[in-house]
């Protein structure tokens, strides 16, 4: 199921995200010692980034990781990693322990249990920050990719390799059955292209189509759809 709720400037919606989120978080250690956050790319979460870069919070103990990456070098243009690390592990947050689901040259199946391995340790998530193409894939849950039903299934490992063919890199995600546990989920979009792919995936239930779907429909996860134009 899922909640749409609208702002009115996306420096506002950044601000009320971030605010959220922090809370989340703070909670999050006070209760078990520690938290996990898992963030998507692209330029929509520059803005929610600095905002939460700033704050106060227990980053210590906070580790920071990513939805999906593409298997490219840290320092190229292309990274999530390298965008993390720019816009969000800044200021307060520098203090956050940092995930690296990209880790080395090759996504060998060795490299893959070993990350698969390391990612036992920070999930379930406690804050998933999610978003999503035009054609309706999220991480890199893609409706091109052979992988889409390896990545949709209920017994799916943590981490999957993707091949997209309709986007470049090869990609790690992150399946659907580890993103779905996370205790609170968010979409954040913006601009009207968006606004109408969200609609036309709301208007349908076929996931391979709009792997999308399989989160805002889902009868047991609670996806919090925050948007601003």
């Amino acid at each position: 199921m899922f909640s749409i709720e609208q702002f009115n400037s996306r420096e506002t919606l950044d601000t009320e995200l971030a605010n959220k989120v922090a809370s989340i978080l703070t909670e999050a250690v006070e209760k078990n010692g520690k938290a996990s956050i898992a963030v998507s790319g692209g330029s929509t979460p520059k803005g929610f980034f600095s905002v939460l870069s700033k704050m106060p919070l227990p980053w210590k103990n906070i580790t920071v990781t990513l939805a999906d990456e593409r298997w490219v070098d840290h320092q190229d243009s292309a990274s999530n990693t390298k965008l993390v690390h720019e816009n969000l592990l800044q200021n307060e947050a520098a203090n956050a322990q940092f995930f690296h689901i990209k880790q080395g040259d090759e996504l060998s199946a060795d490299v893959l249990a070993q990350l698969n391995q390391q990612a036992e340790k920070i999930l379930p998530f406690d804050v998933l920050i999610l978003g999503m193409g035009e054609d309706g894939h999220t991480a890199s849950l893609f409706p091109c990719s052979k992988e889409l039903a390896a990545g949709l299934a209920i017994d799916a490992a943590p981490l999957l390799k993707v091949v997209p063919t309709t986007a470049p890199h090869d990609r790690i995600s992150f399946s659907f059955a580890y993103l779905q546990q996370s205790k609170h989920t968010f979409l954040h979009l913006c601009g009207d292209n968006k606004m109408q792919v969200l609609e036309k995936a709301i208007n349908g239930a076929n996931e391979m189509e709009m792997p999308i779907r399989a989160f805002l429909h889902h009868p047991s996860i609670n996806t919090n759809v925050i948007w601003a134009e």
